[in-house]
């Protein structure tokens, strides 16, 4: 057995080793690995992470929106067994009555000048905010952007001339799966939390919580009310926004999804430039490429995107990419779906081209395609259909590429009129009429424009015999006038 102090001697000369190994590591491989090491002391096993969080809490804010809802009045046998099982769910009388409905989410300051990101869920309806920040100062809000495809929303607060702390974006692609991350919000309310993890995966694309699928993967707790919070790198960056879990109960099982800073920043860059998000128009559709489809094509590997169509005359046309070819990296970023093709082209921005390296016939490529807004031709003509006709309720407008990217469709070449929203209780909501519908034909007339659309329903029928292309499927009906 071996005395305290050949112990002592025992355990210094294996700090001393380790210390060595890590000095040749530094040396093999430069300073970027220096940044990442296992704690190599027991000192650095009980580093703390208390001066990130100063740093970095006081940035992380409290958002409380409020929403007026309508809903009808319930009769007191409405969950009855027995009044269920002979009226069902039909117990609503009266007038609707309306009733505030408040919810809790967290939010990011990212400019000194008050500007907050949070999520777009945690917004959606309110037609009041307010923001709490750490110290409990609480100041009004005003919405200066929701961009519902990404689930981001900028906030805007003025605290006069009080000072406003801010956190400053960092590179989301400078991250690896490994690193240590921190989550900061306020789940279920309990007030401000910090909780730690790892970036446990990268580029994680089949979430579905937006448009943009493209996340960060983190096993730091993120609970109900994180939704908007800060995830952050041990050197303070702002590397994502908290905004989804995965969880059969409600709670954190290790599982959650950040939005990526270069998404986030480029939002909020839209915020500051006067609020309306441009993304640019790709002008092809592609389709994921699967194990069974790279052996069809003689691909080394699944992985990429593959053409299936392309907008005449559009940016991709023009950079002669083809039906066919394999979309597999952007400016040296692989891709490994059409998920990520879209979130590298929206991350860009306006102005300039990206380079995309593609497969033909099993030869590689690369096409240099310019990172342009989707154009509005024809006019869009936005117009609501009135009258006795099952349209009535209907807003409708020429479809062009800038419609589709606004509603988040993949309508490439297609043209005629699409549905863009749907009232509440009207003709066109009882024929469960829905946003992005495309009205083919009506009353045997075809339909390639709005006047068309308008022209045909401004005449009275006993009958209404039209088409409708639903995504991939084309519905016939009738129904009476």
């Amino acid at each position: 057995m071996l005395s305290e102090s050949s112990w002592a001697g025992a355990l210094s000369m294996a700090l001393a080793a380790i210390a060595l190994t890590a000095s040749l590591v530094f040396l093999s491989s430069g300073a970027a690995a220096q940044e990442r090491q296992v704690p190599g002391s027991l000192g650095e096993v009980q580093l703390s992470y208390a001066p990130v969080v100063k740093r970095v809490a006081p940035a992380v804010v409290n958002v409380y929106t409020k929403r007026v809802v309508q809903e009808q009045a319930r009769s007191p046998f409405a969950n009855d067994p027995f009044f269920q099982q002979f009226f069902g769910n039909r117990f609503s009388f009266g007038m609707p009555r309306e009733r505030v409905q408040q919810s809790l989410g967290s939010g990011v300051i990212v400019d000194p000048s008050g500007l907050i990101v949070t999520n777009h869920h945690v917004i959606k309806g309110g037609q009041q905010f307010t923001v709490a920040l750490s110290d409990r100062r609480e100041f009004d809000a005003q919405l200066v952007l929701a961009d519902e495809r990404t689930d981001l929303a900028v906030l805007k607060i003025d605290a006069g001339s009080g000072k406003l702390p801010h956190l400053t974006f960092k590179n989301s692609d400078s991250i690896e799966v490994g690193d240590l991350v921190l989550a900061i919000g306020n789940p279920f309310g309990v007030g401000q939390t910090v909780t730690s993890g790892i970036v446990s995966a990268l580029a994680r694309t089949h979430v579905g919580v937006s448009d943009y699928q493209f996340f960060i993967q983190t096993d730091a707790a993120i609970n109900p009310g994180n939704s908007g919070g800060a995830l952050v790198t041990m050197d303070g960056g702002l590397v994502g926004i908290n905004s989804a879990i995965y969880s059969q109960s409600g709670g954190s099982i290790g599982i959650g999804f950040a939005i990526p800073s270069n998404m986030v920043e480029s939002v909020v860059a839209s915020a500051r430039d006067g609020g309306h998000v441009k993304r640019p128009w790709f002008g092809a559709q592609l389709q994921a490429v699967d194990n069974d489809l790279a052996q069809s094509l003689g691909l080394d590997r699944p992985g990429g995107g593959i053409v299936r169509d392309v907008h005449p005359g559009g940016p991709a046309d023009k950079a002669g990419l083809r039906v066919g070819d394999v979309i597999r990296s952007i400016d040296g970023f692989d891709v490994e779906d059409p998920q990520a093709v879209r979130y590298r082209l929206a991350t860009k921005g306006l102005g300039g081209e990206a380079r995309i390296g593609y497969l033909r016939d099993g030869r590689a490529g690369e096409a240099r395609v310019a990172l342009i807004a989707p154009p509005e031709e024809p006019a869009a003509e936005e117009t609501e259909i009135d009258g006795r006709n099952p349209f009535a309720g209907a807003t409708v407008a020429n479809l062009s590429p800038a419609v589709a990217d606004r509603l988040g469709l993949d309508a490439m070449a297609a043209r005629g009129v699409i549905v863009t929203n749907v009232g509440f209780g009207s003709p066109a909501g009882r024929m469960q009429l829905q946003r992005g519908d495309i009205i083919v034909e009506v009353a045997g007339t075809k339909i390639a424009t709005v006047r068309d659309l308008v022209r045909v329903t401004s005449t009275p029928r006993a009958q209404w015999d039209f088409s409708i292309k639903r995504g991939e499927r084309t519905f016939q009906a009738t129904v009476g006038g």
